[in-house]
């Protein structure tokens, strides 16, 4: 997911949050950004590295994904596709287009416009939409500022597609009304405005946008840190997570599994909601829900899936998930010891900038031969 420039909290930061208001201090692991993902830093001047291909272990109970077919997931529903304009780039929200459907732009039923667009012809749906979209049509500015801010046919021009999601928010379309307000936090194409921004998310929010209701929730933290924010906060994730947005899923499992004045503690249920975030490929998701298998936190012990989790987000990219995994293919748990594949995956966390004294006293003891091994194993780590 792109997360480099988000214009509201991101998901990793809305984490970080919560877990300092809840715990009083940071976490030691947070990161749904992969290239930023860190934990368990410590400095350490050693530095044998690098190793080779991983070894696919078998499907497990618990719906663990598949590594020897490499884990696919299909897209969140409002996301934007990889290589898309700089714009927009929150999480759980802008990160690949959703499934078409006639209401999307408006309560309409879809005509040549939105046809066109369905099939991908986004040159004769700009050319139908624009038509309607300067008449005053809600439902067509959308469209139209969705194909300007995505270059679908026509050369990406972000201010323009401000302009038309402006107009359509102001005739109450949700869908626009989400973009816009993200526009407005961002202040890059119109004026910064975060009061206003505030007032689309509710509104879109309120109308059953569950990328609103997401984001939404983030404001409400923002706005009142502490515990107070993330009672307000709260029923905005629940709402977002019953439509299936990960973030929001593995932000109620962060509220159940510490409690607030409202929210009672429930580590069997925050275990279900980390299962449901993971299965999206959310790997802070995978690495929390790994540790919970492993450690039997809010329920039975389970170390084949817990190692298999791990290990689907650290090829994934995560690279505290990456320690880990080096971790419990050291000490053997959830599959074979192996120290070569153990060093592999440390080498693979140590070019993340990751560093822990524990792994780095392991790789001291290993032989030059095992370290050679462990360079070749690293390099075609995905």
């Amino acid at each position: 997911m792109m997360l480099k420039k988000s214009v509201l909290f991101n998901s990793t930061s809305a984490v970080w949050l919560m877990f300092a208001t809840l715990t009083g201090s940071l976490p030691a692991v947070a990161a749904q950004d992969k290239n930023k993902a860190a934990a368990e830093k410590t400095e350490t001047d050693t530095a044998k590295t690098e190793a080779d291909k991983q070894s696919q272990p078998e499907d497990t109970t618990l719906d663990v994904p598949s590594v020897s077919t490499g884990f696919t997931i299909p897209e969140l529903a409002g996301s934007w596709a990889k290589n898309q304009p700089d714009m927009l780039q929150q999480p759980a929200s802008t990160d690949a287009m959703p499934a078409f459907n006639e209401n999307r732009f408006g309560n309409k039923v879809a005509d040549p416009a939105f046809g066109a667009f369905q099939r991908g012809l986004y040159l004769t749906a700009f050319n139908l939409g624009m038509e309607r979209a300067k008449a005053g049509d809600p439902a067509a500015q959308t469209l139209v500022a969705e194909i300007y801010a995505r270059g679908l046919g026509v050369k990406a021009d972000q201010k323009q597609a401000a302009h038309w999601y402006g107009l359509a928010a102001e005739k109450g379309e949700v869908e626009a009304q989400f973009r816009y307000a993200a526009m407005l936090l961002q202040g890059i194409y119109v004026p910064k405005d975060a009061k206003k921004a505030e007032a689309l998310m509710q509104k879109a929010a309120e109308a059953g946008n569950a990328m609103a209701q997401f984001n939404y929730a983030q404001m409400l933290m923002m706005r009142s840190p502490g515990i107070k924010g993330l009672d307000e906060a709260a029923p905005w994730f629940q709402k977002a997570a019953e439509s299936g947005v990960a973030d929001a899923e593995y932000a109620i499992s962060q509220l159940l599994a510490n409690g607030t004045t409202t929210i009672k503690r429930d580590e069997a249920e925050a275990r279900e909601y980390l299962l449901r975030a993971a299965r999206k490929n959310y790997d802070t998701a995978q690495l929390d829900l790994a540790t919970w298998l492993v450690e039997g936190r809010g329920g039975e012990r389970n170390y084949d899936a817990g190692f298999r989790w791990m290990l689907t987000a650290a090829r994934g990219g995560n690279v505290a998930a990456q320690a880990r995994v080096a971790r419990l293919y050291r000490d053997g748990i959830g599959t074979d010891g192996n120290s070569v594949e153990a060093a592999a995956w440390y080498i693979q966390a140590r070019r993340s900038k990751l560093y822990a004294k524990d792994l780095d006293s392991f790789m001291d003891g290993l032989t030059d031969e095992e370290i050679q091994q462990a360079i070749s194993r690293a390099n075609n780590l995905r």
